[in-house]
């Protein structure tokens, strides 16, 4: 198959996602055309079957604002009738599969949309009475629809009252490749314990929380906070350990590529969000045996078993999960139970090629439907 994938180029659950099944998809031979503002950090490299197409929104002095939309579903349209695309797979509603409805109403309804729900453009902008009727008509009009968690699937009949199937597909995640550098000795010495709290720093994974935790943590173990990523949020947790008197236990990495050498020596991975639709740095932490301490909310409960591979608070617990932190950090038999179960959860029941297979099956359905059965026994009284 020929297939286009149209996402950002973020360091994202939607940008990681969507770069991956690409990558996976060339791998078994499909040709996949990427569309994105720019090249999405997973996909530095040389890839066979893989072509990076960049978007740009020319700027014009009619318009106060490029129109990124715009020169989203040109690109689409372009790339589709020039390299022959059977499926644009948008990667959110707006403007990704809006653009793609577009690009196929130009190139005159030859190409197929499908279009994978992430969780912002749902939960946050699809709910926006400014937006809600355009993500309603992406999602009726797409060719399939896909949800990373059957809380968002629930949530999205929910806010948008579509009468359509929605298919959930989860992330997936790939076997950590090793041996990975041992960072342990300069990241935290004297035999401190790492926790690691990976994010875009938004106030919905709710940051502060992560450093209220590890304070109270650190007064009663030996430990160090590694926060990787960057955002809004960061001055203020910045700031935050530098009144408190943490500074030298924190550590502020920025956005990183390589989190596989993080993980790989952390000892507890924080995810206290106000809200999560998977929680795809929750899998990737539980991937390396790392157990997750999280808030119980969205699909976090789908991917972490409260007790099994790791730890579900109510959103805001701060004393709570400090407490579970403080179990895992004492207990290294249960911390380390606890890690392999989650290992083994993320490499079998999130494994990447019965996933890719799902969405294989999705785009053979929709370019080739089942032909309606004729009932050649029936005759008109």
């Amino acid at each position: 198959m020929r297939i286009g994938i149209s996402c950002y180029s973020t360091f994202g659950g939607s940008g990681v996602v969507a770069t991956e099944v690409g990558k996976a998809l060339a791998a078994r031979g499909h040709e996949v055309h990427i569309l994105s503002p720019s090249v999405p950090p997973r996909l530095l490299g040389f890839e066979d079957h893989v072509f990076f197409h960049e978007v740009n929104a020319s700027p014009y002095p009619l318009f106060e604002n490029a129109p990124f939309s715009i020169a989203l579903a040109s690109k689409m349209a372009d790339v589709a009738e020039h390299h022959g695309l059977e499926v644009m797979h948008a990667h959110y509603a707006i403007p990704h599969a809006s653009a793609a409805l577009l690009a196929r109403m130009a190139l005159d309804h030859r190409m197929k949309v499908v279009t994978t729900l992430h969780g912002t453009d749902i939960t946050v902008v699809g709910s926006d009475p400014s937006y809600l009727s355009m993500v309603r008509l992406a999602i009726r009009a797409s060719d399939a629809v896909t949800a990373v968690s059957e809380y968002l699937r629930d949530e999205t009949l929910r806010t948008f009252q579509v009468d359509r199937p929605i298919a959930v597909i989860p992330n997936f995640v790939s076997p950590p490749e090793g041996p990975l550098p041992d960072c342990r000795a300069w990241l935290a010495p004297c035999n401190a314990s790492v926790l690691v709290h990976i994010s875009n720093f938004r106030p919905v994974k709710r940051v502060m929380d992560v450093m209220k935790v590890f304070e109270q943590v650190q007064v009663e173990h030996p430990c160090r906070l590694v926060m990787v990523g960057d955002g809004p949020d960061r001055p203020e947790a910045e700031a935050y350990a530098r009144e408190r008197g943490l500074s030298d236990r924190v550590r502020f990495t920025g956005k990183q590529l390589d989190i596989a050498t993080v993980l790989a020596c952390s000892d507890v991975f924080l995810l206290p969000s106000a809200t999560e639709s998977f929680g795809l740095a929750a899998l990737e932490a539980m991937a390396h045996q790392v157990p997750v301490v999280a808030s119980r909310v969205g699909g976090l409960p789908e991917v972490v078993r409260h007790g099994v591979d790791g730890f579900l608070e109510p959103v805001g617990d701060v004393r709570a999960m400090a407490e579970d932190v403080l179990t895992l950090l004492r207990d290294r038999t249960l911390r380390q139970r606890l890690g392999a179960s989650a290992q083994e959860r993320a490499l079998t029941t999130f494994a990447e090629g019965p996933i890719v297979d799902q969405y294989e099956t999705l785009y053979d359905q929709v370019l080739n439907p089942p032909k309606p059965t004729v009932d050649f026994g029936a005759h008109p009284r």
